[in-house]
């Protein structure tokens, strides 16, 4: 488990295709990484294989992952948001994020607000129902605050979220390009309502 508070960017130093599979070498930054460790890669949970003392740990991500993710359209040189797994010691100063991704969404569009940011990402419709305005979303492994929710617009709606200089500048948001698409998870609670209240 994962609060959405990133540690470290870090640039993927090798991306290896397999047989329905990828590998990753990143540099973490990271110094005691464990082996079998649990760390968010842009909002995903990976495992952690062949950690070295010098921060680059390698990561296999499965088609599975690849199929529901935006891992597969990483390249040498992308930098990745990174966080460690909680522990109970540990100030949850986002919300509770799991690392499961629930789909992508779109980047469209950035303006300058004073030293902040006004973000707009455009998401699929399915998501909607999961989402309330001053709620919790993960972008990208990122815990932001849900600022505005547009109207439906065929399959597709718009969310709009305030960057703060300190996540502009420490995680991968500040180098999107209009078009780039990010991992999205909802939050877990309201996925849990929804069931209780289908079984009802």
């Amino acid at each position: 488990m994962f609060s959405g508070i990133i540690e470290s960017l870090g640039p993927v130093r090798k991306v290896e295709p397999g047989a329905q599979s990828v590998m990753l070498e990143v540099e973490t930054g990271l110094r005691d990484v464990a082996e079998g460790e649990s760390i968010a890669v842009n909002g995903v949970c990976l495992t952690a294989t062949a950690p070295s003392a010098n921060g680059l740990v390698q990561f296999f991500v499965s088609s599975e992952t690849l199929d529901r993710t935006t891992l597969g359209a990483l390249r040498v040189g992308s930098f990745v948001n990174l966080e460690r797994a909680v522990t109970p010691a540990t100030r949850l100063s986002g919300h509770i994020v799991q690392g499961h991704v629930d789909g992508t969404a779109t980047f469209v569009e950035s303006t300058p607000s004073g030293d902040a940011h006004r973000v707009v990402f455009e998401v699929p419709a399915s998501l909607r129902r999961y989402m309330v305005e001053k709620g919790s979303i993960t972008l990208d492994g990122i815990s932001l605050t849900l600022n505005e929710l547009s109207a439906m617009q065929g399959d597709t709606f718009r969310i709009a979220l305030m960057i703060i200089p300190h996540t502009w500048t420490h995680t991968n948001l500040g180098k999107l390009v209009l078009g780039d698409a990010v991992n999205v998870e909802v939050d877990v609670i309201a996925k849990y309502v929804e069931a209780l209240c289908q079984n009802q």
